[in-house]
């Protein structure tokens, strides 16, 4: 039987007398297998014969003679005088694959049919994670190859130092066009059977490739410092740091700067509260390069003065601020108050007052407080500028023709430029200082002590004194005070 090729019923009309005559192939096409994109040529050789031959694949005419212009990768050759119709297929591809029949038209008789197979390389296998995997020391190691798009499915093993290994877990995929398959390698391997540096193979291959195709990963085993947490201790005590690994080189490092005294895989070390922002790192070295670890130690630490406060000293009226950073661990609880006083003032690290008046000068005290470790606190000042006070007893005394002393107290922020004393009437007395840290001499051989007038040899009577207390720079500004001390005989 005659495939019906939908070809013009010219086609076959005449059979003329060669349907008589002896019509013989003398070559067949064959069952082939051929890797795609590779040639390949399906032969077909008929003896006696000079009609129209015509290929079909799969049940569809694909040309008749020389003709196959639907089909630029397909070529009929050979001599048609010798009845000569190999078909060529240059650069075979997956859509070639199928079964094919060289038909004699005119003769009504057809080749046996042939099975073409086309095979796919597998893709280059990936393992996932390469070219390097990395792991703490402890961890076993898992390893996951894939080779896709492969016909047939490739098969994939694992290689080290030359030898195969065992157990590995296969899985094979159907792809949607139903021809090719992809195959998923998982390979676990302990912990104790892993060395860092080690190079593990991944090879795939099929018929399309039997000396297959590979993937390498290189194994990269990283220090252990233990758990992920920082370290909790108590600040004051020793502690043993933990770096492991067995190769190479171990340095310790604190804050960026190397232990020179730390070169093993053990730091002893008595930690205080730079360990709490300074973290430790352990480097690792080995023939792969370098790779560092850091973690912190969560010390437990008093209070300790972050930024210091200052005294001030302000003008009546204007505001002060003051400001203390502690640190601690756990956190801290700051508390602002005057001393003396029971009120809190500020929970933060900046107090303010505002428009100060006198009665706010004093002694303010900033404390920090960890609960369950310990408390810091700093003392400031607090200063405020304004007018000066002058005081003394109404009645001093003294022994007629013995030293007398006579005393005024003076308070004064900022101290007065220049302080006057003066006896009524002049006559008898005058003794004036301009710098109130200096002594000097007066007519009546009187010594002046900053605020005190002492007189030698009393042998008058003295009416009446006036102090006066002159001259005083209180915000760029010059004031007079005048003050009596009255002493009686």
């Amino acid at each position: 039987m005659i495939y019906n090729c939908d070809l013009p019923c010219s086609f076959f009309l005449s059979l003329l007398s060669v349907l008589g005559s002896s019509v013989v192939f003398i070559q067949q096409p064959h069952d082939l297998v051929v890797v795609a994109g590779q040639p390949v040529t399906l032969p077909c050789s008929i003896t006696g014969y000079h009609g129209m031959v015509l290929w079909v694949k799969d049940g569809l005419a694909l040309g008749v003679n020389r003709d196959m212009s639907g089909y630029p990768r397909y070529d009929v050759i050979g001599d048609h005088s010798k009845g000569e119709y190999h078909l060529l297929i240059q650069r075979t591809e997956l859509t070639d694959d199928g079964s094919f029949e060289c038909q004699a038209i005119q003769a009504a008789t057809r080749s046996r049919p042939a099975r073409l197979t086309v095979l796919v390389p597998p893709d280059d296998p990936v393992i996932i994670g390469a070219p390097v995997v990395s792991l703490r020391a402890g961890d076993s190691l898992n390893l996951t190859c894939h080779a896709d798009n492969a016909k047939p499915a490739a098969s994939i093993i694992w290689i080290r130092n030359g030898e195969v290994l065992n157990g590995a877990a296969y899985t094979k995929t159907l792809l949607r066009d139903g021809r090719r398959e992809s195959t998923v390698s998982t390979l676990h391997i302990s912990a104790s059977n892993i060395e860092s540096g080690q190079q593990i193979t991944c090879r795939a291959s099929n018929k399309a490739a039997p000396n297959g195709k590979e993937a390498t990963v290189t194994i990269d085993i990283q220090p252990d410092l233990g758990e992920k947490k920082p370290w909790l201790c108590q600040s004051g005590l020793f502690i043993f740091l933990l770096c492991f690994c067995l190769l190479w080189i171990i340095r310790w490092a604190k804050r960026g700067n190397m232990i020179t005294d730390a070169t093993g895989d053990t730091y002893e070390v008595l930690v205080d509260h730079s360990f709490f922002t300074e973290p430790v790192s352990c480097e690792v070295t080995n023939a792969l390069g370098s790779t560092n670890i850091s973690r912190n130690v969560d010390v437990y630490f008093g209070p300790r003065l972050a930024a210091e406060p200052h005294s001030l000293q302000v003008d009546r009226g204007s505001d002060a601020v003051f400001s203390c950073a502690w640190i601690g661990n756990p956190s801290l609880t700051i508390v602002w108050m005057k001393r003396g006083h029971g009120v809190v003032l500020s929970n933060e690290n900046t107090l303010t007052l505002k428009g100060v008046r006198q009665e706010d000068a004093g002694k303010y005290v900033c404390r920090a407080v960890v609960p369950r470790v310990g408390v810091g606190e700093k003392e400031v000042t607090l200063t405020v500028n304004g007018p000066p006070t002058i005081s003394s007893t109404q009645t001093q005394q003294a022994l007629y023709g013995e030293k007398g002393q006579i005393k005024c107290f003076i308070r004064s922020t900022p101290p007065p430029d220049r302080i006057v004393s003066s006896i009524y009437p002049s006559n008898y007395l005058c003794i004036q200082w301009s710098n109130i840290s200096e002594i000097f001499k007066s007519t009546f051989s009187g010594q002046i002590y900053l605020n005190h007038l002492w007189i030698t040899g009393i042998n008058y009577v003295l009416k009446y004194i006036k102090l006066k207390t002159v001259h005083l720079n209180f915000g760029n500004i010059s004031q007079y005070y005048w003050f009596y001390c009255i002493l009686i005989k």
